[in-house]
């Protein structure tokens, strides 16, 4: 059964989210839920694409109502609902570090406005991080390199992976155990990267990208993913 403290924190935390955005003024976005999960019904193939490296001890499945990435080479986990214009996705995630093979503490990672320009079709990848050099996206990498970098990128989709900032102070890195609450949120090119409130990235892009996939990225670690909720700003 789930715990239901994370439900409360939520509750608290979509308050203060609408009463926030209910002081903008009148020709401001506005939040508008367009989409949810909370895996209470497993791991729907039809709304998620497991791109995972071949790696032995390796596999993503949904337990207690929580997504787990447990692999020993890389991994993405895509949401197959592409998103345009101006958005903010929140989730909940924790690298766990306990008796795990494949437990370290590294690599909360994520896409965002993820599109490949030389086809349609995005999925077709196994998982391998040099796999995805060619596809125009954003990417946060936080703890990379056992747990000693944290870098924000725009790829240019032709293989080149521009490192916008980076901030590798005790801070901005991870803590083993932690649930963190994420937010990423794109407005009119201004990009924002958050993790429990605290802003990590942000990037006034002169040439924004305006639609793609988002997706949960990693390496070798185990991760627990979970509350997701995406809003339009409108």
């Amino acid at each position: 059964m789930k715990n239901t403290t994370p439900i409360l924190s939520l509750i608290i935390l979509l308050v203060s989210f609408s009463c926030s955005f209910g002081k903008r003024s009148n020709d401001e976005e506005t939040p508008r839920l367009i989409f949810s999960e909370d895996f209470s019904k497993g791991l729907d193939p039809e709304v998620w694409v497991v791109e995972m490296d071949s790696t032995p001890n390796s596999s993503v499945y949904v337990e207690d109502g929580q997504l787990i990435t447990d692999t020993e080479g890389g991994v993405t986990v895509w949401l197959n609902q592409e998103l345009e214009g101006n958005y903010i996705i929140e989730y909940q995630r924790t690298v766990m570090v306990e008796e795990g093979a494949n437990d370290r503490l590294s690599d909360l990672n994520q896409f965002w406005m993820a599109s490949d320009p030389k086809q349609e079709n995005l999925f077709t990848r196994s998982g391998k991080f040099e796999e995805y050099d060619d596809i125009s996206q954003y990417y946060v990498g936080v703890g990379g390199n056992y747990n000693s970098t944290t870098r924000f990128r725009k790829y240019d989709g032709e293989g080149e992976r521009i490192i916008i900032e980076e901030k590798n102070e005790p801070d901005f890195l991870l803590k083993p155990n932690k649930t963190y609450l994420v937010k990423i949120e794109v407005d009119n090119g201004h990009i924002s990267y958050w993790m429990d409130d605290v802003l990590f990235f942000e990037y006034e892009d002169p040439q924004p990208l305006s639609s793609g996939y988002f997706g949960f990225r990693s390496t070798w670690s185990r991760h627990h993913i979970d509350y997701i909720n995406i809003y339009a700003l409108d």
